[in-house]
């Protein structure tokens, strides 16, 4: 309902959400891929790639007719790494499938990456999931969790893609560049416990998750401290908020959280806990059938609805349950 004839996979159809976020349709592809619907997969990549500057960046979000939203928003980084790791799930789904597309976006977003790598590995501060200013985080000089989590998932991707182009020298410098990454989140987010920030007492949020399957191999390190989150975040109503002191509605269930927590589960093998996450999550759609962005204390839809992002999630997560899904190899 939501991805147009073009491509343009958009976040809802109502108000500030009737756009295109590069982020919302790399998991709208994802959830096409993996449920057997290729040439919708392949629509939402061709505009991704249409639509990409030559630098390797997206804007934070477009149009549907895939002009960029002016709105003095900069790049989110974030953007780059999931948009590699779904391009990467999508040639592992269906390894038959061309699309001459493909892999020059993927190289202009991987070297983007790659080059962007500090002295202490960390890619630059770039707003993420939560669509907020650096200045605004505990550690405003260093990049979040929500950042860093997708870089290093799609530097992954992107040495697995060149592999299977036969690229070897891209698949080393990716490769390479991943390795830098992966150690920088051992020195800098590890000894705190995979905080949102990497300070010590840092808050934690969802973007744990993003060390986890199926976007990274299984850490018991990660597993644990997945679970502290899960727990930090839950609401009296079932639900989870973003992250912890909120800035919003303190009472109000967030569903692409709760979906993100249960993509984790269901990947990692916790199926009683990503049953009961699903079980919620379809208890609370609205009278259509369809997932609301946000749940409120009394168990009302209280946002847009429907969500992409959530409802990409949750076939990714129903999809888990009847097979492994893929994960990018470390």
């Amino acid at each position: 309902m939501l991805t147009r004839p073009n491509g343009a996979s958009l976040a809802s159809w109502f108000g500030a959400w009737r756009y295109c976020w590069p982020r919302d349709s790399a998991f709208a592809a994802a959830a096409f891929a993996v449920t057997g619907h290729p040439s919708e997969a392949r629509r939402v990549l061709r505009f991704l790639a249409r639509v990409q500057h030559q630098n390797g960046l997206w804007a934070a979000r477009y149009n549907a007719d895939g002009s960029a939203v002016t709105d003095g928003r900069p790049p989110q980084l974030d953007s780059l790494g999931w948009v590699l790791w779904s391009s990467w799930l999508f040639r592992a789904e269906q390894p038959e499938e061309e699309l001459p597309e493909l892999w020059p976006m993927v190289r202009r977003a991987a070297d983007h990456l790659a080059g962007s790598l500090g002295r202490d590995g960390l890619p630059p501060p770039s707003s993420d999931y939560m669509e907020r200013g650096s200045g605004r985080e505990q550690d405003p000089n260093r990049p979040t969790l929500g950042v860093v989590g997708p870089v290093l998932a799609g530097l992954r991707s992107a040495a697995a893609i060149a592999d299977g182009y036969g690229k070897d020298g891209q698949a080393a410098k990716w490769r390479s560049a991943a390795h830098r990454l992966s150690d920088a989140v051992a020195r800098h987010f590890t000894p705190h416990g995979y905080p949102r920030s990497p300070v010590a007492g840092g808050l934690m949020d969802t973007s744990v998750t993003f060390l986890s399957p199926p976007f990274a191999p299984a850490d018991p390190g990660v597993s644990s401290a997945v679970e502290n989150a899960a727990e930090k975040l839950r609401l009296p109503n079932g639900g989870v908020l973003p992250g912890e002191k909120w800035p919003g509605h303190k009472l109000v269930a967030w569903t692409p959280e709760m979906a993100l927590f249960t993509l984790s589960a269901a990947t990692s093998g916790r199926t009683d806990e990503a049953l009961g996450r699903l079980d919620w999550l379809s208890r609370h759609r609205t009278s259509l059938g369809v997932l609301p962005e946000k749940v409120g204390e009394r168990g009302q839809p209280a946002g847009v609805a429907p969500l992409g992002w959530t409802a990409s999630m949750v076939v990714l997560s129903l999809a888990a349950l009847e097979r492994p899904l893929p994960v990018p190899p470390a």
